[in-house]
C-alpha cells in the first residue's frame, strides 16, 4: 500500500506548475460555489467548471479518465463520491459535494468541497463542517508529523472530536482514500483517513498528496451504483467530501488548490505555509 520506491518526488519547478493547475481547480470550484442554487442541475455545474478550465487553457483531469464522461464529480445527499453530472435537479437542503481536477502542462490539481444548498438542516451543516475541519487537521499533520500515517490519525481524531461535540457517531469511509498526485491524477502512496498499524513512508520534500476525507452521518459502509461510478452510503445516510492537493517542501507545506496556499486555516493550527510563490 505504501510502496515508497514508487512515490514520485517533484522538483520545485514541477510543484510550481502543479500550483497553476491547483489555481485553475480553485477558481472552477469558486465559480460553482458562487453560482449553485436550487433548480440548477448537476450538469449545469459541470458546464460552469468546464468553461473555467477551458478558459484557463487547462484540461479536465476527470473527463475521459477510465471512461468517465464529465469534468466534475457531483455527489448529492447519500452519494459519497463519483456522482456523474446530468439532469438531476438540485433542491434546497441538498448536501452537494463537488470534486474537480485540472491538468496544466501534464501536471494535475485535484480538490473537492461540500455545501448545503439553501436552508440547511443543522445536522447536515455540522457534517459538512466536521469533514472540512478534518481535512485541514490532516493537512496540518503533513507539516507537524513524521510519517504519512500521522495524517490518518489526525483526520480520525478530528472526526471523532466533532462527533462528540455534535452528538453524532460519524462514519469515516475507508474504501476511498487520499492519494499521491503529480504527473498522474492518482499515484502512490495511498493517504488513509483513519488509523492503521502501518505508519507509512516518512514525509519528505517533493511529496505531493491529495488529502480527502469522506464522512457520513451514519455507518461508513458504501456501495457502487449500476452506473459503475457513483458511490452511495449503504444505510442512506448523507455524506460530505473535502479535498485539497498539498506539496511538502523543504521549508514546510503549501496547499496547491487553495487560493492563499492554506495560510489562514493552517495559521489557526499553528502552521506556517512554505515560501512557494503564488
Amino acid at each position: 500500500m505504501f510502496g515508497r520506491e514508487r512515490i514520485e518526488y517533484k522538483t520545485p519547478e514541477q510543484v510550481q506548475v502543479m500550483r497553476q493547475a491547483g489555481l485553475v481547480v480553485a477558481r472552477a470550484l469558486a465559480t460553482v460555489r458562487a453560482s449553485v442554487r436550487p433548480g440548477m442541475t448537476t450538469g449545469d455545474l459541470d458546464e460552469l467548471a468546464a468553461a473555467v478550465i477551458a478558459d484557463a487553457g487547462a484540461t479536465p483531469s476527470f473527463l475521459g479518465y477510465e471512461g468517465y464522461p464529465a469534468s466534475l464529480c457531483v455527489s448529492v445527499n447519500d452519494e459519497v463520491v463519483h456522482g456523474i453530472p446530468g439532469r438531476r435537479e438540485l433542491r434546497a437542503g441538498d448536501v452537494v459535494s463537488v470534486d474537480c481536477g485540472a491538468i496544466v502542462d501534464g501536471w494535475h490539481g485535484d480538490s473537492a468541497m461540500s455545501l448545503v444548498l439553501g436552508d440547511a438542516d443543522p445536522a447536515d451543516a455540522a457534517l459538512v463542517e466536521a469533514t472540512r475541519r478534518a481535512m485541514w487537521d490532516g493537512i496540518a499533520a503533513l507539516a507537524t508529523g513524521e510519517r504519512l500515517g500521522d495524517v490518518g490519525v489526525a483526520i480520525e481524531d478530528s472526526v471523532r472530536a466533532s462527533g462528540e461535540r455534535d452528538g453524532v457517531a460519524y462514519g469515516i469511509v475507508e474504501e476511498y482514500v487520499g492519494h499521491g498526485i503529480g504527473s498522474a491524477m492518482h499515484q502512490p502512496p495511498d493517504v488513509l483517513n483513519y488509523r492503521a498499524r502501518e505508519r507509512g513512508p516518512r514525509l519528505r520534500p517533493g511529496m505531493c498528496l491529495a488529502i480527502e476525507p469522506m464522512v457520513t452521518r451514519g455507518e461508513r459502509f458504501t456501495q457502487v451504483c449500476e452506473d459503475d461510478w457513483t458511490v452511495v452510503t449503504d444505510d442512506g445516510s448523507r455524506a460530505a467530501h473535502w479535498e485539497h492537493s498539498v506539496a511538502v517542501l523543504e521549508d514546510g507545506i503549501w496547499v496547491l488548490t487553495a487560493e492563499d496556499g492554506g495560510a489562514e486555516e493552517l495559521a489557526a493550527r499553528g502552521v506556517r505555509v512554505a515560501s512557494l510563490a503564488a
